[in-house]
């Protein structure tokens, strides 16, 4: 993408890769694990559309069955409405703990998770493979890197691993054929809490704000019936998406806790070159959200792509600003999109995520893939 040409890749019907790639989401900054709910999203709406063996392993290491997460319940939701989809293993202690704390337990867990995802690796059941968590799980010492990197390095070729959590090891990110950082930046004295970003070149952006999407959700179902999600994305009118078709499960399964809606054309929008339809589609999302916003119906709005469409100037940014600014405190706004140019409204987040590219398969010539980028 270059300064003369800010638009989305829409996923229209295009050729796509068969061999599965190497994922590694680290940094110090948030949506690591957000990035790999999103894909499950994506891979569960692939495998809705009936698009060949599309199974994924969802492996989190260090999140025990002792502790609620927010995530639990809509996976659970997912899993019983489409079993022949999703596993899940969770392993390991449920609350934090540094090298000098690691117990034998915690070996014997971490081994547990490793041994397993070596079977689903070997087997050639799965398409899509997350290891949540396994870059702190060497980082502690608690499993064998050699052993981690040969296994992955003898992977089937069409298989998709997915690896995420701070401080991976150089082996691995020598390994991986895509490298996204989570880079934190500090918030400003006008920050308010529930406005997070997530933008930045590297992979990552719009995967996490569904992970989050899933997040929320689960707590509606588990916790708080009240706690409705509303997803509007700009810049993708088209059609293909593979996580429309989970959504609309989910929606289906849910009907008050979620909603969506997409805006624009069915191409991409260059700087320059933007037609009437583009500011129009442009505008009835806005209106969307900024009613959503105001109303407090929603306790999660995720504003994917909003960044580009104000950095193109199909809206203006000010309002924008005193829309949040007068957001209720307990409704969460996530808003997603890399940007040449920073939207004023960046000053509003408390949580501020830029996702760095340090390598990505798009840029050797590799083919996206349906259910994982798209």
């Amino acid at each position: 993408m270059s300064r003369d040409g800010i638009g989305i890749r829409t996923a229209q019907e295009r050729s796509q890769r068969q061999v599965g790639q190497i994922h590694v989401y680290d940094g110090e900054g948030k949506g690591k694990s957000q990035a790999a709910l999103g894909v499950v999203l994506r891979s569960i709406g692939l495998g809705i559309h009936g698009e060949g063996t599309n199974r994924v392993l969802l492996l989190r290491f260090l999140k025990g069955p002792e502790r609620v997460y927010d995530e639990d319940a809509a996976i659970a939701a997912l899993q019983k409405g489409f079993p022949h989809l999703i596993d899940q293993v969770r392993t390991g202690r449920a609350e934090y703990f540094g090298k000098e704390s690691v117990t034998p337990f915690d070996k014997q867990e971490a081994m547990r998770g490793w041994n397993i995802a070596k079977g689903a690796i070997a087997s050639g059941l799965y398409s899509i493979i997350v290891l949540d968590e396994l870059n702190p799980v060497l980082d502690l010492g608690l499993l064998a890197l050699e052993d981690v990197v040969d296994t992955l390095q003898q992977k089937p070729d069409p298989l998709e691993v997915i690896v995420t959590g701070r401080s991976s090891p150089q082996k691995l990110l020598d390994l991986c054929d895509l490298h996204s950082e989570m880079k934190p930046h500090l918030a400003t004295d006008q920050a308010l809490e529930g406005i997070e970003i997530y933008t930045g070149d590297g992979k990552g952006k719009s995967t996490s704000a569904l992970g989050k999407a899933l997040l929320a959700i689960g707590r509606g179902i588990d916790r708080d019936r009240s706690h409705r999600v509303l997803i509007v994305q700009w810049l993708k009118g088209g059609t293909g998406y593979t996580e429309d078709a989970a959504i609309a499960a989910l929606k289906a399964s849910y009907p008050k806790l979620l909603d969506q809606i997409r805006c624009g054309r069915d191409a991409i929008v260059w700087r320059g070159k933007q037609q009437l339809d583009d500011y129009a589609e442009a505008e009835r999302g806005w209106k969307t959200a900024k009613e959503a916003i105001e109303s407090g119906t929603y306790k999660t709005i995720i504003l994917d792509e909003l960044n580009p469409t104000i950095d193109l100037e199909l809206l203006d940014g000010k309002p924008i600003v005193e829309t949040l600014a007068a957001k209720p405190d307990d409704t969460q706004v996530i808003i997603t999109g890399r940007c040449f140019n920073r939207p004023p409204y960046f000053d509003l987040a408390n949580v501020y995520s830029e996702m760095v590219c340090h390598k990505h398969y798009a840029y050797h010539g590799v083919e996206l893939r349906r259910g994982v980028d798209y």
